[in-house]
């Protein structure tokens, strides 16, 4: 008599975590260290350790939320197809980034003659605020 077992190797569910912690992390330390400059070069802020210390303080909120956003989309569509789930998960944390610098790093009623239009001298034209 035959029993019945797994019909290949055993997949690690943890895929979306590992995925999740390298990703949140990459996407909070890009989008903060590009925050902090953009801030720099426009002048804004009090002084560089206030700023220091409000970044700190977004690292955690915005490391947590990219890595929850891929465990659940590991967990929904990357058991079945990973290589779309990989891709997807890829264009969101690019996506998250540049939402992240242009919302918060990039002060729309912040008046400063450094950068017009409230746009860093060194902010590429191809990427919009």
């Amino acid at each position: 008599m035959t029993q019945a077992g797994p019909s290949g190797p055993p997949r690690l569910r943890s895929g979306g975590i590992l995925f999740g912690a390298l990703f949140g992390g990459l996407t909070a330390v890009v989008s903060l260290t590009a925050i902090g400059r953009v801030w720099a070069a426009c002048d804004i802020g009090t002084n560089a350790a206030a700023d220091s210390m409000t970044l700190l303080f977004l690292a955690q909120p915005i490391r947590i939320a990219t890595t929850v956003a891929w465990v659940v989309l590991y967990g929904t569509l990357g058991r079945r197809r990973p290589g779309p789930a990989l891709t997807t998960g890829i264009a969101f944390t690019v996506w998250s980034t540049w939402f992240l610098v242009t919302w918060l790093g990039i002060a729309d009623s912040y008046p400063d003659a450094i950068c017009p239009g409230n746009v860093p001298p060194r902010w590429p034209d191809h990427l919009p605020t």
